[in-house]
């Protein structure tokens, strides 16, 4: 099957959708399929087509937004390099304009087209509005978001029920919507692949001891994440437990505002920024962990969840569902309520050694449900589903007529 994947993102720039889609893309090419990205071009202002890794890159203008590039919605240049691929699928990983450029393609040359929705757009909102106009702007976002997800493309993807309640409960919308929790590549995350010296180094880079009990968070540094709530319960614990550490891997535009939020509160020091880290060091970075933490409601699924527990961090996370199909208290992690229970799990957890060996190894046998070869055989079903309900074009039904006519 030659398939072709359309996006907003795609590697350097570092996110769980990219996460997602490298690991799709190298299981559906472990299964023998041809794999294609079409993707906006981060770095220069050049089309650029690397024939080893099939990947096209569009140009486009910056829009202020963190790394992204605003696409033409339909790149002539592009089309002739696309159609000679002869793609059987076209699975879009966005709305945008990438997006737009995938429903049009796909429209114009007859090709199924499978649409998987990554992001709960509603909850960054005030990204554009400021808090002016919310109500409007999200009446807005419903009939874009239904439009795109519902009337231009054939199957409907969905990582969790918390998406698919989205649609079904809010938006009413009709068709069939596939739940298909998004894989990751478990194996890379796990502690026996890592080189010890590599740990040994970033401990002593971010100044973590043996006796450091360390919370990691992993993601965007926004307030749709809800770090304050992390900081809060920093601030609160080091009074009586000066060796718990938080530590915050990624880079984002309220970076500074949180870093002069933990000195004003005094726990500056329990709290480390990393910054922005290399995709391919990630692995790396958890294995400095003792558990993983996350107080954001924003979530479609959170990958971070599953790559934490392939390296063996219990997850302690909000109770959203995003995250209820995936945490199980007890087993691999806990879910908490709020402030107070969430620093009344991380007390019990630094008391009792047996349960974080339990949660441990918990965590790590979870993953292995969410491994990248199940999750493309998943997907594999919906593009046959795609490919197999197509409507024959116009010049198809022609030359079937006449076939007939003349068999």
């Amino acid at each position: 099957m030659r398939i072709g994947i359309f996006t907003e993102t795609y590697t350097p720039y570092i996110s769980g959708l990219v996460t997602s889609e490298l690991m799709l893309k190298n299981a559906l090419e472990k299964k023998g399929h041809e794999v294609y990205v079409i993707t906006a071009n981060l770095i220069s202002s050049k089309y650029e087509y690397d024939e080893k890794e099939r990947v096209l890159r569009i140009p486009g203008i910056p829009t202020g937004i963190y790394d992204s590039r605003l696409t033409s919605i339909y790149p002539i240049k592009a089309i002739n390099k696309i159609k000679s691929w002869n793609l059987d699928v076209i699975h879009s990983q966005t709305e945008f304009a990438i997006g737009t450029f995938a429903r049009l393609f796909a429209k114009q040359y007859n090709i199924p087209i499978v649409h998987t929705y990554h992001t709960m757009y509603e909850d960054y909102v005030h990204y554009i509005t400021k808090g002016h106009f919310d109500k409007s702007s999200k009446k807005l976002l419903e009939y874009l978001t239904k439009f795109y997800c519902d009337k231009t493309i054939n199957e409907l993807i969905v990582p969790t029920k918390k998406a698919y309640d989205l649609f079904k409960k809010k938006y009413n919308v009709e068709r069939n919507i596939h739940i298909i929790p998004t894989g990751i590549e478990v194996e890379r995350f796990y502690k026996e692949k890592i080189d010890p010296k590599k740990i040994s180094k970033l401990k002593k880079q971010y100044n973590i001891s043996k006796k450091d009990f360390i919370a990691v968070f992993v993601g965007r540094i926004a307030e749709e994440k809800n770090i304050p709530f992390l900081i809060n319960i920093t601030e609160d614990l080091i009074k009586k437990r000066p060796n718990f550490k938080l530590l915050i891997i990624g880079d984002g535009p309220d970076k500074e505002n949180y870093e002069k939020l933990s000195k004003e509160k005094g726990c500056d020091k329990n709290i480390i920024f990393t910054g922005k880290v290399p995709w391919d060091d990630i692995p790396i970075y958890y294995q400095l962990g003792t558990v993983f933490i996350s107080a954001s409601q924003s979530e479609t699924q959170g990958l971070t969840i599953i790559e934490a527990m392939a390296a063996s961090l219990p997850a302690l996370c909000i109770n959203d569902e995003s995250f209820r199909d995936t945490v199980v208290d007890d087993l691999n992690g806990f879910l908490f309520q709020d402030e107070t229970s969430c620093k009344k799990v991380i007390n019990k957890i630094m008391d009792d050694k047996k349960l974080l060996t339990s949660l441990q190894n918990g965590a790590r046998n979870s993953a292995e449900l969410h491994s990248s070869k199940y999750f493309a055989e998943k997907v594999l079903d919906v593009y046959k589903l795609a490919i197999n309900n197509r409507k024959p074009s116009y010049k198809e039904k022609i030359t079937n007529f006449f076939k007939k006519v003349f068999s």
